[in-house]
């Protein structure tokens, strides 16, 4: 068996490879932050220590274990915290990394726990290179995990959500968000409209019919994989 001093000091550890997961995580404020990160991680880690060593003294002729049966339940068990982490907003779901992520974290407390030190410290550094590194090439490379920000200047009250509609036609239930605000030109609104993620091509059609809009002045645009928020102006 371990000694205490090791036991505590995968614990330690554990927290320490939890924390810089979520260290990422809360960084992006998201729900399943730091503190959640390095929960997850040394609870696993203990629950495999006691898997381990916990069930020493009733092991006999007639007695064996089996360690992985109690890992077995934190890897499926974890999955209802994971859930907790994923937000609906309509028809988008959002979270789904940093379920990812918390579920992982379990697996690297589960390895600690067991003694695996440099797979638990290797695991870490390719997660936080999924997380963190490989999130700037999606942005950049990928554009279906891309929303689009459509930023419309029209005269005053001449466009409305249904006329807006009207004008897209079937493309209409690519509108997630459509917001009016008056322009600080006082002839003119301010319509904010966010489009699901879509393809450029998608998008390119969607555009084309931009120029049948009512009371049409200009049009700014970008593509981010941020909503926007109306109480941010």
């Amino acid at each position: 068996m371990a000694s205490e001093l090791e036991l505590v000091g995968r614990l330690l550890m554990a927290a320490v490879l939890g924390s810089l997961i979520g260290f990422e995580r809360e960084r992006l404020s998201w729900a399943a932050g730091l503190r959640t990160h390095m929960l997850v991680c040394v609870g696993s880690a203990l629950i495999m220590i006691v898997s381990i060593y916990g069930f020493s003294d009733t092991l006999g002729d007639h007695v064996t274990l089996d360690p992985s049966r109690v890992a077995a339940q934190v890897v499926s068990g974890i999955g209802f915290l994971g859930a907790g982490a994923i937000l609906a907003r309509g028809q988008i779901i959002r979270g789904l990394t940093t379920a990812a992520s918390v579920w992982s974290v379990a697996g690297i407390g589960l390895a600690v726990g067991g003694g695996l030190y440099v797979p638990s410290i290797a695991a870490t550094a390719i997660i936080l290179l999924i997380l963190a590194g490989i999130k700037p090439l999606e942005k950049r490379f990928i554009a279906y995990h891309q929303r689009r920000h459509v930023t419309i200047k029209v005269k005053r009250g001449q466009l409305t959500l249904g006329a807006f509609n009207n004008v897209l036609g079937v493309s209409a239930n690519r509108v997630k968000q459509f917001i009016v605000q008056p322009s600080e030109n006082g002839d003119y609104d301010d319509v904010y409209v966010v489009f699901s993620r879509m393809s450029w091509q998608e998008y390119g059609m969607i555009r084309k019919k931009f120029k049948d809009l009512p009371g049409l002045e200009s049009i700014s645009e970008k593509a981010t994989d941020e909503e926007i928020d109306p109480y941010s102006w």
